[in-house]
């Protein structure tokens, strides 16, 4: 059994990586002082092989194990932040206002960067490992997982299995969680344009008033979810934005609709893209207006593999015990773009336990340190699960 004391001996130096990241944040791909760093420390460790400027500013480094020849297998932290002004009052909160790690992923780099540390020094295992630090997981089409799948990473670099991670608030300090098959729900968002025709609110009977109508689609696309839907299946939708007049004393001409739909699965994606138009068409010529759709299909389900899910679960079963391990937790239907790379190989996306905090995406969340050992811990025993030394290379 690994020991997660082998790795609290990396908490105080990872912690201060973590920090670091968690001052200086970055979005999407502009990711360069980050990038800088990561490429540092993985030379530091030893690591020859690093390739940079992947989709922009993401990495993939090259461990070979001392155990002889076998598979490469892909281990994947995001490395962006978010567009939020930080509220924790840390002495580490961000140094760029406006930007925050408020979705842990300082947390990611700094943990693969632990493992990179430890891997490079033991070297217990057979084959290869790719480190692949992401940039742009919290931007849309295309986001930096897609991005680094165009650019061909998992041929380029012989990749045959890939494994995420991400922290999880809530969820008890050090514990797992994980199931086999839909993990996470996909990600489309669209746009309603409701056509109307305009004029002075004292006058509404000589307009087409496309507030009222668009107000009216709001509430009817409820029931795409309420009566025209499975209920034991998952399919969300979500208004979240609402464009018309700028001024009190104007009816608009147009009002335009937006808002998210998330699902897991595929044929759920071409439900929502179908009746979304249906219902809005159908109510906006009942008020005598027309409608324009766009329907974007950003992110995929995250679909972890049965063979994968079992290695994942043995890794952290190894580390923490059977107790702090949960192989059946509830779907997540907040998207994730490691999605992609799934789509490329198999593999499965793993959550850590935070303790309690804030949720994401909100200004006060921040990434506790005590969880570092686990994630690290995590991904060495998941390598050397996966790629384990013969009795030669182990003596």
């Amino acid at each position: 059994m690994t020991s997660i004391e082998t790795f609290r001996g990396l908490q105080n130096e990872v912690t201060e990586w973590r920090r670091y990241l968690h001052e200086n944040p970055e979005l999407d791909y502009r990711l360069e002082n980050t990038a800088r760093f990561v490429a540092e420390k993985l030379a530091s460790f030893g690591i020859n092989h690093i390739e940079t400027g992947i989709a922009e500013t993401g990495i993939v480094a090259l461990i070979q194990g001392q155990g002889g020849e076998g598979p490469t297998i892909g281990l994947r932290a995001d490395m962006d932040a978010l567009p939020i002004i930080e509220e924790t009052n840390a002495p580490w909160s961000s140094k760029n206002p406006g930007i925050m790690h408020a979705c842990g992923h300082d947390g990611h780099t700094a943990m693969l960067l632990g493992a990179a540390k430890y891997l490079a020094s033991t070297r217990n295992f057979k084959g290869t490992v790719a480190l692949i630090f992401q940039p742009a997981e919290e931007v849309e089409l295309p986001s930096g997982a897609l991005k680094m799948v165009q650019e061909g990473i998992m041929d380029r670099f012989g990749i045959s299995e890939v494994y995420g991670m991400h922290i999880h608030p809530g969820v008890k300090l050090g514990g797992f969680g994980i199931r086999t098959g839909a993990a996470m729900g996909s990600q489309d968002d669209f746009d309603i344009i409701v056509k109307g025709k305009g004029g002075h609110p004292a006058d509404p009977h000589l307009t087409v008033d496309p507030v009222a109508i668009a107000a009216h689609i709001i509430l009817g696309l409820q029931s795409l979810i309420s009566r025209q839907t499975d209920p034991r299946e998952t399919l969300t939708l979500s208004v979240t934005k609402l464009s018309a007049a700028d001024a009190y004393n104007v009816i608009p001409d147009h009002v335009v609709i937006s808002g998210t739909v998330r699902a897991l699965g595929a044929s759920l994606q071409d439900f929502a893209e179908k009746q979304i138009p249906a219902i809005a068409t159908g109510i906006a010529q009942g008020f005598g207006a027309t409608i324009e759709f766009k329907y974007m299909r950003s992110v995929p389900a995250t679909f972890n593999y049965a063979e994968q899910t079992k290695l994942a679960v043995a890794a952290a079963r190894d580390l923490v015990g059977d107790v702090s391990v949960n192989d059946a937790v509830r779907v997540e239907v907040g998207a994730e773009d490691f999605s992609y790379m799934l789509e490329q190989r198999p593999g499965a996306y793993i959550f850590l336990g935070n303790g309690p905090s804030s949720d994401f995406h909100h200004p006060k969340f921040d990434f506790n340190d005590e969880a570092l050992p686990y994630g690290i811990g995590w991904w060495v025993s998941l390598v050397e699960t996966i790629l384990p030394c013969g009795p030669a290379a182990q003596q």
